[in-house]
């Protein structure tokens, strides 16, 4: 189930990512005192009164700007636009109103979308400040200051009330992300699933623009949501603007998918375009299917599947959980074994692992392999606990989170898999220390 998202726009150097790195509680935006520095989106979660919801950081918005690395930039921020559910305009309370504020204010209006005016670096509680931005003509402007945290709560405070009901929207549908590259046969893939041609389907690489999302309901009474995207292709060969939007959408499709497939040619076998795709959805935290299309192409004889399930494990071991189907959308040779695995990887990404059960793994793994010492500390594990899932995230609470070396988180993420049945789907450990 998608998130509601938030977007945060403005005019360079306004605080955004300071904002953004406060909300999310780590540092994920890098933030500088000049413009320019945050070039694309970055996604991150929040939650506010129990309320959970993604952000997605932009960066500043020159609209009069004719330099190509500014247009890039508004094309960014508004592919974020148009898929939020709030957008907070943020102004630079320090500097006072500008000509570019008034223009990014009229952007936004266009929009359609609520759009709460977010006063930053409100640091000395000068409301007199305030009274310029009224004439931009969106409402009563927040005063905040996004480095020392004030101003915050009431914020997310209106954020979280103008979200409404769309959590939860569309609640019992699996929606599923149909990507990959151009002409791999998506198209024919989502008509073959939904059994009536609904996309143009041709030999042209790129027929597809758009993210279309259709629902329908499985035999088995399961309801999903399938969106076809248009095929990703390498960034140096986007080049129009339409097919970057396009691009964008289909990458703005899996943040919002419960699933993806991910759509591979067979006679091609898995590129590094294929490569890069399947890593964007790993990155996003979402379970998904490796789907070898075209396989009806293939010449074949007994050992042909498992000469390709060794390349994939070799080009895909960043991800060994990877679940794959080998299909033909053209004869709808397995097709049928698609939504089965869909439904199944997403189960996997909703497992939750009672905490004595994960607690007694932990243990065992711990007893059978130690951790490896560190300038004479050893890492000590006393708990751990599942907090999360799609993913599956699970917190271990320990003596020193520095002491947790890479290999063996690998070690304990490996013991989890083992253990409980998580194919297809990324999961998370993270550390903590004992007092917090």
């Amino acid at each position: 189930m998608a998130k509601p998202l938030v977007a945060i726009v403005g005019r360079p150097n306004v605080g955004k990512s300071t904002f953004f790195n406060k909300v999310a509680g780590r540092k994920i935006s890098i933030t500088e005192d000049r413009p320019g520095v945050t070039r694309d989106r970055l996604y991150a979660d929040g939650e506010w009164n129990g309320r959970q919801f993604s952000m997605v950081d932009t960066g500043g918005i020159e609209l009069k700007s004719q330099d190509t690395m500014w247009r890039e930039i508004k094309k960014q921020a508004e592919v974020a636009i148009e898929t939020a559910q709030v957008i907070l305009f943020f102004v630079d309370g320090r500097e006072g109103l500008t000509a570019s504020d008034y223009d990014v204010a009229d952007m936004l209006r266009r929009s359609k979308k609520p759009v709460i005016l977010v006063v930053n670096k409100m640091d000395n509680h000068e409301p007199d400040k305030l009274y310029d931005f009224f004439a931009l003509g969106l409402g009563d402007p927040y005063a905040v200051s996004s480095e020392h945290g004030t101003g915050l709560g009431d914020l997310l405070d209106e954020v979280v009330t103008l979200f409404g009901d769309c959590e939860e929207e569309d609640d019992e549908s699996i929606k599923i992300a149909v990507v990959g590259k151009p002409n791999a046969g998506k198209s024919s893939l989502v008509n073959k699933l939904l059994g009536f041609q609904r996309t143009i389907v041709t030999d042209i690489a790129g027929t597809t623009r758009d993210a279309i999302d259709t629902r329908f309901t499985a035999p088995d009474g399961q309801a999903y949501t399938i969106i076809d995207t248009a095929g990703i292709r390498k960034k140096s060969r986007v080049d129009d603007d339409v097919e970057y939007y396009s691009v964008m959408r289909a990458f703005d499709a899996v943040r919002r998918a419960d699933v993806c497939l991910l759509v591979v040619d067979s006679t091609e076998k898995i590129t590094e375009q294929d490569t890069k795709i399947v890593g964007y959805v790993h990155e996003q935290g979402k379970p998904s299917v490796v789907v070898m299309n075209k396989w009806d192409l293939i010449e074949k004889d007994t050992n042909t599947i498992n000469k390709f399930q060794s390349e994939l494990k070799e080009d895909l071991k960043f991800m060994d959980y990877f679940r794959s189907v080998y299909v033909s959308a053209k004869t709808g040779q397995r097709t049928d074994k698609i939504l089965a695995a869909a439904k199944e990887v997403y189960d996997n990404s909703h497992r939750r692992v009672q905490t004595g059960i994960l607690n007694d793994v932990i243990s065992s793994a711990v007893r059978a392999n130690e951790p490896p010492s560190y300038n004479g500390r050893r890492l000590k594990i006393y708990y751990s606990t599942q907090i999360a899932e799609a993913p599956p995230t699970f917190a271990l609470f320990v003596n020193d989170g520095n002491l947790m070396h890479f290999s063996y988180e690998r070690f304990l993420e490996n013991t989890l898999r083992s253990a409980f049945d998580f194919s297809g789907t990324p999961i998370k450990i993270v550390t903590r220390d004992k007092k917090e």
